[in-house]
């Protein structure tokens, strides 16, 4: 783990600008969820809006809507690709993405162009250095 401040970033995971992170699993999937960063910025989350399996994305399409005692926030498909799989138990249980959202990822997705796509998002260090920008 890298400590930004009161932010932690997760090694091996590539992240967004916009607070996402991918996982690349052995079998070529992707799971998808958000940083820390972005939970501690929307606040508790009482809400957890997942995409339909079978729903296809392009990089930066609104994946899933997350809804928080201070706002509604959209989570941006940080690759393309077909959601093969959600995590359902944050419909019941949205606080899981506060306790820890490296471990509770929001969909797994089948990746269509992950080689390009990864060249454009950032490792866990140059998240860091974006973390202290801002």
């Amino acid at each position: 783990m890298i400590e930004v401040g009161e932010y932690r970033v997760k090694e091996g995971l590539y992240y967004t600008k916009d607070h996402e992170w991918v996982q690349v699993l052995e079998d070529g999937t992707v799971l998808v969820g958000i940083s820390d960063y972005a939970q501690k910025e929307l606040g508790d989350l009482a809400y957890v809006e997942l995409p339909e399996v079978g729903a296809e994305f392009n990089k930066g399409d609104v994946l899933c809507e997350l809804e928080s005692v201070k706002a509604v926030s959209e989570v941006y498909a940080p690759v393309s690709g077909e959601v093969i799989e959600v995590n359902g138990e944050l419909e019941e249980s949205p606080e899981l993405l506060n306790e820890d959202p490296y471990e509770n990822w929001i969909a797994k997705l089948r990746p269509s162009n992950l080689d390009e796509e990864l060249k454009e998002l950032m490792d866990a260090e140059a998240y860091a250095e974006y973390l202290k920008s801002l």
